[in-house]
């Protein structure tokens, strides 16, 4: 039997309180304690499947130390995806005045000893936590058939939590801050401690980063072992819990990140073919009522209903922050902040790509008039580029109890065709265009054409048509820190506010997440190791007409 092992305060298993009501203190660590013990959950098939729905019930669980203080960032998997996306050039909100991801996109307070750069850390080690639990009570000799699915459903998690962490920490080479941290250490290509359920508290006190080879290896063990008991998880569970389609999944986006690109383009392909998804249609995705909110057309989501406690703080929650059809949220009319894609990225957008009418069209665009709105009243009042895309549950903009009981996506089978055709283009980048072109004639645009010829060219197009497809989806900084693309959000007519313009070359350097002072200190492994601080390390643009 494996052992039960509860840790407090060590490699990530670690929450945290915020010390101020400005969020730019020091953390003060609070303990994590466990739900029920080995015995408990080996001898009870209850017990094993309560603990398996706590795993996707943790992409809600909002912290409430930082909402408590004010800060409603805080909200579960749903934040670090907008946060992640407010780091690239794609999504963003022009005022600040109810923005709560606004330090994301101006680089500020990123550094060790702010809540912003310490949150990702905080959020994913809890989730970790919930996965190890799972995994430490099951014996794979004799575990039932139910619970052997719930263990390798358990693992696929982990792997998710791991690569998420690791395409986050891992310290890459950038325009502005060198690899070399002020205690004179190279932390280059160092990704984050590994604790899993064998992880002593003497281990854990001195775990250093891994590298990306050993990270790399410890996921990929994982889900070859998911891979294996994933088929027994009870066919009940929706598609909040991933299955073998999701495993194969996530192992392409592991080959895509390592950068073996046939592993990738064979796994994306599996993972098409064991899910049995089309690709959403046109109208699924522009349905007003249940447009990009409706699990059943996902590989993998994240469910709310009106008890999880995201809805019921009626503003913390996924539908407030991304949603511009409401009157409650953070965005929307009420508050006159909406959520928009950049300029650029919308004019490069082609006319008869339906997608395009994902976001308002300005004035005067063939496009003007088109789009379609939850209700008349939002007719007129959204701004221009400002997103449609997803649309409170039921189209009610008006009840938050309804409107945010919505799901959100974690995996597309849409992001499995632009892997496999992103990983042929490194390859050979007339298989890879031809895999773009027939995706994108067969369902988003009949007159598409990728006029790229070079490899780099084409893995660039095949990447923009996914970022379009993902947009809000939490998946686009990846590509661009994996791939060393620049952010460019200063130029003539940007919808960027002042303080966010920032003009990178290659990959930001605020893509280099720090971890929290907290850890350095309870973790001597890792003490000295934390990737350079990149706070305001940019001068925005500056509009020379202004």
């Amino acid at each position: 039997m494996k052992r039960h092992i509860n840790i407090r305060l060590l490699s990530g298993m670690m929450l945290a309180a915020v010390a101020s009501a400005s969020l730019t203190g020091c953390m003060d660590d609070i303990e994590v304690t466990q739900v029920a013990t080995e015995e408990q959950v080996g001898g009870s098939a209850t017990a094993t499947e309560s603990l398996a729905n706590g795993i996707p019930a943790y992409t809600n669980q909002a912290m409430s130390s930082y909402l408590d203080q004010g800060w409603h960032g805080a909200i579960g998997y749903a934040g670090v995806m907008i946060a992640r996306d407010r780091m690239t050039g794609d999504a963003c909100i022009p005022t600040t005045g109810y923005d709560h991801y606004s330090a994301y996109a101006t680089n500020q307070a990123m550094g060790s000893r702010y809540a912003y750069g310490s949150y990702f850390w905080q959020y994913y080690y809890g989730f970790l936590n919930s996965t190890n639990t799972l995994i430490s009570s099951i014996d794979e000799e004799t575990a039932t058939e139910d619970q052997l699915g719930y263990y390798g459903m358990a693992l696929a998690y982990r792997a998710l939590i791991y690569l998420d962490l690791a395409r986050c920490f891992e310290f890459l080479p950038n325009d502005m801050i060198s690899s070399v941290n002020e205690s004179g250490n190279d932390v280059n290509g160092l990704t984050v401690p590994i604790v899993d359920e064998n992880t002593a508290e003497s281990d854990a006190r001195n775990n250093p980063r891994v590298n990306r080879d050993a990270m790399y290896q410890f996921i990929l063990a994982d889900l070859d072992k998911a891979e294996k008991y994933i088929g027994f998880l009870p066919s009940t569970n929706g598609k909040t819990m991933p299955d073998l389609a999701c495993t194969y999944g996530l192992k392409a986006r592991l080959y895509l990140w390592y950068g073996d690109y046939a592993n990738a383009e064979k796994y994306a392909r599996l993972a098409i073919d064991a899910s049995g998804i089309s690709p959403m249609t046109q109208e699924d995705c522009l349905n007003p009522t249940s447009g990009m909110n409706d699990i059943t057309k996902w590989m993998l989501g994240s469910q709310q209903n009106s008890e999880t406690y995201t809805v019921q703080t009626g503003i913390c929650n996924w539908t407030s922050m991304v949603s511009n059809q409401t009157m409650y949220g953070y965005t929307g009319p009420t508050t006159q902040m909406y959520y928009l894609i950049d300029v650029n990225m919308y004019s490069r957008i082609s006319d008869t790509d339906w997608r395009k009418l994902w976001w308002v069209a300005p004035a005067g665009s063939p496009l003007e008039g088109q789009n379609t709105y939850t209700s008349p009243m939002y007719e007129g009042q959204i701004s221009a580029y400002g997103s449609l895309k997803f649309r409170p549950n039921e189209g009610n903009g008006d009840d938050n109890t309804i409107s945010a009981a919505s799901a959100y996506p974690l995996m597309r089978v849409e992001e499995m065709y632009f892997i496999e055709a992103e990983a042929a283009a490194h390859v050979d980048p007339a298989r890879g265009k031809q895999l773009v072109e027939n995706f994108m004639r067969t369902y988003r645009d009949p007159e598409y054409t990728c006029n790229a010829t070079s490899t780099d060219d084409v893995v660039e197009e095949i990447v923009f048509q996914k970022r379009v497809e993902l947009w809000g989806e939490g998946q686009t900084f990846y590509d661009i820190k994996r791939l060393n693309y620049s952010v460019t959000r200063g130029y003539p007519g940007t919808m960027f506010g002042e303080d966010a313009r920032f003009n990178t070359n290659g990959r930001p350097a605020w893509m280099n997440l720090c971890f929290p002072n907290s850890e350095e200190e309870n973790n001597k492994g890792v003490n000295g190791f934390n990737n350079p601080d990149p706070s305001e390390c940019y001068t925005p643009w500056a509009d020379p007409n202004a």
